[in-house]
């Protein structure tokens, strides 16, 4: 199967470059002109990559890239005019794979594509099942969890979906700092423990007492999401 980019990307002779290039390359191209639309169509078409320019139209590209993170981990690529190492820390910690700065070579360009595309494999989307008992459901900040939709708060939402994209892998309590709230510095690792204890609080409401906790604490590191019944061999029931 052909694989299929997005170019989020307002400048018409960019697009025009970068479709051409893609298409040479063999891939299947969609594109954008603004934030809006980009959404729109990372939500129908469920591309194999997004190339995103982070200064476009009607939601900037760091909203696009937050908002994609909540719904899938597909590989994506800043291509922006902001050189500065600061912008390029915050789209990296922010969730981009990668970052090139305009003016760009083709070739480069070709290549980070396919680079990406090899580090991938399959692609996981927040409405799929994930494990016996879950699935996320994005468009409304929530999940169904055996069968119960549970409401999530923003936060709720985004750490789950962050454990979920690394399930069966300890994510440090840094890393949610980082990704979940925005803080790079680290700091303030309680509010981590007791999102997580919300967020445990609302899915046993919904399964019952007796029912699965699938995120999981590692004493020391940070939590982990375990579907189905795997063992989990150094955590602990709490956080």
């Amino acid at each position: 199967m052909v694989p299929k980019l997005l170019i989020v990307e307002d400048d018409a002779a960019t697009v025009v470059a970068l479709r051409g290039l893609l298409l040479r390359a063999g891939y299947e191209v969609v594109t954008a002109a603004d934030g809006r639309e980009g959404l729109r169509l990372l939500f129908a078409q469920r591309p194999d990559l997004m190339v995103l320019d982070l200064v476009v139209p009607e939601l900037d590209g760091w909203r696009v890239l937050n908002r994609a993170r909540d719904v899938s981990d597909l590989p994506v690529l800043v291509l922006s005019g902001l050189e500065g190492v600061e912008h390029r820390v915050r789209a990296l910690r922010a969730g981009a794979d990668d970052y090139l700065v305009k003016p760009f070579h083709g070739e480069e360009l070709v290549a980070r594509v396919e680079a990406l595309l090899r580090r991938v494999g399959h692609r996981q989307w927040a409405g799929e099942g994930v494990g016996e008992h879950l699935r996320l459901v994005p468009e409304r900040r929530a999940v169904l969890w055996y069968g119960e939709e549970v409401r999530l708060s923003d936060i709720e939402y985004r750490l789950l979906w962050l454990l979920v994209r690394n399930r069966g892998r300890v994510v440090t309590t840094r890393h949610l700092l980082t990704r979940v709230w925005g803080d790079s510095g680290g700091t303030g690792g309680d509010r981590v423990k007791f999102a997580v204890l919300r967020l445990r609080r609302k899915l046993r409401r919904a399964a019952g007492p007796d029912s699965r906790d699938p995120v999981e604490a590692v004493r020391g590191l940070g939590y982990r999401f375990v579907p189905g019944d795997e063992d989990a061999d150094g955590s602990q029931s709490a956080p």
